[in-house]
């Protein structure tokens, strides 16, 4: 279903047989009658494993659910719409750790511990960078002081996909990475590796790993108020030189117009060794459907660089508007809590939904088709929001320009990092923040 409603009602056939195994040996959460509930979600790689868990939430406790599954770009518009109006259509919606700050400020999310006092997720689940809560005294996402406001449907990172076949041990440095895409490629027949080039959150999201592994940063100290830009410091300069090297000289020449569908493609086509994409793309890899290296597919920890692994954590949030009745407001908290018990996140798992249990990760990565929970474990751990203040969406879209345009040649990387530096100094500024930047790069 894209972008129209679903009624939930009974499950589904197929579901049945992707949740039997689970459904047949585990006693699930009951949380009794509830009002029927209408969840907005994106239309992503992972809704297939979300759509079949809801299956399962309808089968074993008799609640109706509404999906309107959205395409990604509809989906902001929506949520604003919904929270706007008198009474939301949408119980819950499903909002991008970007537009999060933007809910969180205007105070159209119920706290979860306004709908259940003293509610907090399990220990086992992940927080995901802390993005799940809001400190309204500090503008900052964070679970120091802050308000539980969402749950997450997942803990999105990237992983290193890579085809055994062809790399018989994965690169632990960016420095391997180069030499390694390099020595494996044979072009245009099979490029040795590529992520996102694309102008906007594709090349942003993507360099990220880079940036940070380098020992980069945006933004000196948000969380403690110093909004110093220090995005044309000397170790992101190094980053973007590194991540421009082996862009060039592995990934298709069309790289700085390449999205995450083309990424994905390369991979599942056979014709890339090697490529950087979120964990919620991994389906795509082991559908005998859609990809030719089913049995040669693999995945690793991302490389590292000079300060460590950088890990940038994009992930999702499931929320409860403030513009809705309470009972419909509880049973939303009842499908939370039933979503994230061990047996609900199991089948979530085996139906390719990626799990936010470390508990789940553990268990089921011993087994050989759930091998790459370990690697995403790995990079989840490592994982920082490197977005996390209320400017972010405007920081992000300067940073997608100005990386674009020096991948594509437009700017010396130099450059684009002094122009980045300056635009985004101006965001915080006109904003009333602290801010400042660093002395400009040699261009």
């Amino acid at each position: 279903m894209t972008n129209s409603l679903r009624t939930l009602a009974a499950l589904a056939g197929a579901t049945c047989l992707i949740a039997a195994p689970v459904a047949a040996q585990n006693s699930f959460l009951d949380v009794g009658k509830q009002e029927p509930i209408t969840i907005l979600i994106n239309s992503s790689p992972w809704y297939g494993g979300f759509e079949a868990v809801v299956d399962l939430y309808v089968d074993q406790t008799g609640n109706q659910v509404d999906i309107d599954a959205t395409p990604y770009t509809g989906v902001l518009e929506k949520a604003r719409n919904a929270v706007r109006a008198g009474e939301s259509p949408y119980d819950i919606l499903n909002i991008d750790s970007g537009w999060t700050i933007e809910f969180y400020r205007s105070d159209v999310l119920r706290p979860l511990d306004e709908v259940e006092p003293g509610y907090a997720m399990p220990a086992e689940v992940f927080t995901c960078g802390d993005s799940y809560f809001w400190n309204a005294d500090a503008d900052f996402r964070t679970a120091d002081g802050g308000k539980l406001m969402a749950i997450p449907p997942n803990c999105n990172t990237h992983v290193l996909v890579y085809r055994s076949d062809l790399v018989a041990q994965p690169p632990q440095t960016y420095d391997a990475l180069l030499e390694q895409c390099q020595a494996v490629q044979d072009r245009p027949r099979l490029y040795g590796f590529a992520t996102r080039g694309e102008r906007g959150n594709g090349i942003h999201y993507d360099f990220m790993p880079f940036l940070l592994s380098y020992g980069g940063a945006i933004v000196r100290d948000p969380r403690a108020g110093d909004y110093t830009v220090t995005i044309n410091s000397p170790e992101a300069l190094a980053a973007l030189d590194r991540f421009i090297e082996i862009e060039k000289a592995c990934a298709p020449d069309n790289v700085g117009a390449m999205g995450q569908g083309d990424v994905i493609q390369l991979m599942a086509a056979g014709n890339a060794a090697m490529v950087q994409t979120v964990i919620a793309a991994w389906g795509n890899y082991t559908d005998p459907t859609k990809s030719a290296v089913v049995d040669t597919v693999a995945a690793a920890p991302l490389p590292e660089g000079p300060a460590g692994r950088g890990v940038a954590i994009g992930n999702w949030h499931f929320a409860i508007p403030r513009n809705i009745p309470d009972d419909r407001a509880q049973a939303s908290m009842a499908f939370f809590k039933w979503f994230l018990t061990k047996e609900a996140q199991t089948v979530y798992a085996e139906a390719g939904g990626i799990p936010v249990r470390a508990d789940v990760l553990d268990e089921l990565s011993a087994q050989p088709q759930y091998a790459w929970m370990a690697a995403y474990k790995t990079n989840l751990e490592a994982g920082t929001h490197p977005l996390g203040f209320a400017e972010g969406a405007a920081v992000e879209g300067v940073m997608g320009l100005k990386l674009n345009q020096a991948l594509i040649g437009d700017l010396t990387p130099g450059q684009a990092l002094n122009q980045a530096a300056r635009e985004i100094e101006k965001i915080f500024a006109d904003g009333g923040r602290k801010t400042g930047m660093l002395d400009p790069l040699p261009e």
